[in-house]
């Protein structure tokens, strides 16, 4: 199963101060009180994630933090302030932040249109909000997220079943990884079914089989 989470921002290794912890959440609020700011004003990475042995088990993680740039604090804001103006649907958006994760919410009369083609549209802001945000960005407008997890997911259990009763390996159509990993992860909870992804590029397959023996 390949791993479609989010990569840790781009910066380059050299830059920012170094914070150990015995878990994450530990370790941001360490950098927090060293850096003097909230965890929403920089960037950081996972430099390495460990379990030490000293007579007992003790787990040990390493972030590298920067404060961030203010080009990249707002860049999703900046960019929708400057598109949706000229943009022919007739759409309004909020912005909600979390450190690692942007939200935009979208509303509006012409909201369905994004939601046509099994979200296209929607799908397609979203892949470009990513390209100009430090962070992960997720795009949603009434609960299409939601709805589209329940569908992807009962899916990719079915034919892992089918899978599993019949023996005969599944190859799914082409997917974008947000997709794939729903289908992974929905695949890979029925007892002796595994799946991987077929191809490169942006969109790939993905084969569901059972786990040789």
């Amino acid at each position: 199963m390949e791993n479609e989470d989010k990569v840790e921002n781009g910066q380059p290794a050299q830059e920012g101060q170094e914070f150990k912890g015995r878990n994450l959440e530990e370790t941001i609020s360490l950098a927090e009180l060293r850096l003097k700011m909230p965890r929403e004003k920089f960037n950081y990475e996972i430099v390495t994630e460990k379990t030490k042995l000293f007579g007992m088990k003790c787990k040990e993680i390493v972030i590298r933090a920067w404060p961030k740039r203010e080009a990249e604090e707002n860049a999703v804001e900046r960019f929708l302030d400057k598109v949706m103006p000229h943009f022919p649907l007739e759409l309004t958006y909020q912005v909600k932040k979390r450190p690692d994760m942007v939200f935009i919410i979208f509303d509006g009369p012409d909201k369905n249109i994004l939601l046509r083609n099994d979200g296209a549209l929607l799908l397609a802001f979203q892949h470009i909000l990513n390209k100009v945000s430090p962070v992960k960005v997720q795009a949603d407008c009434e609960f299409f997220r939601r709805r589209k997890e329940k569908k992807l997911k009962d899916f990719g259990q079915k034919i892992a079943q089918q899978v599993s009763d019949s023996g005969r390996d599944e190859v799914l159509d082409f997917m974008n990884p947000y997709e794939r990993r729903i289908i992974h992860i929905a695949a890979n909870q029925v007892p002796g079914i595994t799946s991987e992804s077929l191809g490169d590029g942006f969109l790939k397959k993905v084969k569901i089989f059972r786990v040789p023996k």
